[in-house]
């Protein structure tokens, strides 16, 4: 079988391949990827107990797909003499890129199932286990991803070093990334299948080898399922796993962080917030200088009619898509009332800021009040995000 030329331009998934020579064949249930380099005295292995499987379960209605980078060992030639053998197979060489994550996205982009799913070529992923990911996607999730985390889940023979950093690495994900990556047990897994639609004209940007990240931040993913499995050693050839990956994961990590951050919103949040700023200061300088009401009573009571002019601009601009969802004077006032509780903790830091600098530091009050505001502004942003405007932009 002639090798697929391996797709350009963005790492996008569109409803059917992108290929014209793939897209005249009749669509698949499921398309599996294999990214490869040097792998080739595992793949045949490797695809021997892949096929075994997926023929039990879909006999016929499923394809595999060998991504290979260029291998010195010339594993897609010998990908491509398998393909005699196993007509299911169908393989890519690629000469411009390289990454295993991005390997797996010019898979996809190319398959032709209604699902797409990804393996290592290594026999560290047990083949066995597809059957049970099938049946968490017949189920009816949208991922089905393979844990080691959770029951039934493990690692053969790590050392000590080998599990710290893995621990390590989910840890800061979780850190960096909460709501991405506690979306799942096993964030670091490369074995998973995933329905098409959740990726649709969603544009990946994956850097180094973990690819269940991006899926999750950028995929319309609503419905996830886990199997546990023991992630084996592998039986030939050397790991690839080195300080470079863990330097790619910390860059994708941040990349994502800054990809998914809502910066309109951020922006639009700032302005309110600056007019705020007047709000607060002229009330300030009214109740303290004119009307001599003392620095914490003051403080206090000009950082509340900002609040209340934050809340009107905010819910007309800020989030004005979305209290639209919600008409009505009693969702406007419950919002009014969560808005107040959730700025209540930035009211008391800005005070006790206002305090420290004026009492400790003997800094001018007008710029503590200055630097209190700027501190809490992103608590304020981040917290009413997540907790007053949330639950009408959940799918």
């Amino acid at each position: 079988m002639d090798l697929l030329p391996p797709p350009t331009g963005p790492l996008a998934i569109a409803a059917e391949p992108l290929l014209p020579a793939a897209a005249a064949h009749s669509p698949l249930v499921l398309s599996v990827v294999l990214p490869t380099h040097n792998e080739a005295d595992n793949l045949q292995a490797a695809i021997d107990q892949i096929t075994q499987v997926l023929e039990d379960i879909l006999p016929g209605a499923y394809e595999l797909i060998v991504v290979d980078d260029d291998s010195p060992d010339d594993t897609w030639q010998v990908a491509q003499k398998l393909s005699d053998r196993y007509p299911q197979l169908r393989v890519v060489r690629r000469t411009g890129e390289r990454g295993l994550s991005s390997a797996v996205v010019r898979g996809w982009q190319v398959a032709r199932g209604d699902v797409l799913g990804v393996i290592d070529a290594d026999l560290q992923h047990p083949p066995e286990l597809m059957a049970k990911l099938w049946a968490e996607i017949a189920r009816g999730v949208d991922l089905a991803v393979a844990s080691r985390h959770i029951e039934g889940g493990g690692v053969s023979d790590w050392r000590l070093p080998r599990r710290f950093l893995s621990r390590g690495a989910q840890i800061l994900g979780l850190i960096v990334l909460p709501g991405v990556l506690g979306c799942v047990s096993d964030p670091m897994s490369g074995y998973f299948m995933v329905r098409r639609k959740c990726l649709l004209d969603r544009e990946l940007s994956p850097i180094g080898y973990k690819i269940l990240i991006e899926v999750v931040a950028r995929g319309r993913v609503a419905w996830i399922g886990e199997v546990g499995y023991v992630f084996q050693e592998r039986q030939a050839g050397e790991s690839k796993v080195s300080h470079r990956h863990y330097i790619d994961y910390i860059q994708h990590l941040v990349r994502l962080r800054f990809a998914l951050w809502p910066v309109q919103r951020f922006l639009r949040f700032g302005i309110v917030g600056f007019s705020g700023v007047f709000v607060d200061m002229g009330a300030f300088y009214v109740l303290r200088d004119l009307l001599g009401l003392g620095l914490t009573r003051g403080a206090i009571a000009s950082a509340e009619l900002a609040i209340f002019n934050n809340f009107v601009w905010n819910d007309l601009w800020t989030f004005g898509d979305i209290s639209a969802r919600q008409r009505g004077w009693r969702s406007r006032l419950k919002r009014l009332v969560k808005f107040n509780l959730v700025c209540l903790a930035g009211l008391i830091l800005n005070v006790l800021l206002v305090n420290l600098q004026f009492n400790v530091f003997d800094v001018n009050e007008y710029l503590a009040k200055l630097v209190a505001i700027a501190a809490v502004t992103l608590w304020n942003f981040w917290i009413n995000l997540k907790l007053n405007w949330r639950v009408t932009e959940s799918p």
